[in-house]
């Protein structure tokens, strides 16, 4: 059967260089020093986006999105805020923390080293 042969893709995630950009807006934490972040997106699987995501020594806020990561590098906590519906829970982070969000989740993501995960997210 004659057609076009598929093949494998490697990344090195933790050598991918990202761009960062300062949290600004809403996602400031009062009270802390503002984080930058960065991402790039390495393609789609069905309607979700699978990436590599990172973040710098200090704080912001979010609203997430629904997705699982895997931390590869870096150390953080994520409070995820009592609100809508979901209960207030600390999520310790470390290399091979992986973890579930849902969508609409108000989260305080305060890192202490520079955290970089791998993200799946609709």
């Amino acid at each position: 059967m004659a057609g076009k042969i598929l093949q494998a893709s490697i990344v090195q995630a933790d050598a991918v260089e990202l761009m960062h950009e300062a949290a600004d807006g809403e996602q400031l934490a009062a009270g802390h020093v503002p984080a930058t972040t960065g991402y790039r997106a390495l393609g789609t699987l069905g309607e979700a986006e699978v990436g590599i995501w990172e973040m710098s020594a200090g704080a912001m806020q979010d609203v997430e999105a629904d997705e699982y990561f895997a931390v590869l590098a870096g150390s953080a906590t994520v409070q995820i805020l009592e609100a809508d519906g979901f209960g207030a829970q600390e999520l310790v982070l470390v290399p091979g923390s992986v973890v579930r969000l849902h969508a609409g989740m108000k989260t305080r993501w305060t890192v202490t080293k520079t955290l970089r995960k791998i993200y799946f997210t609709l």
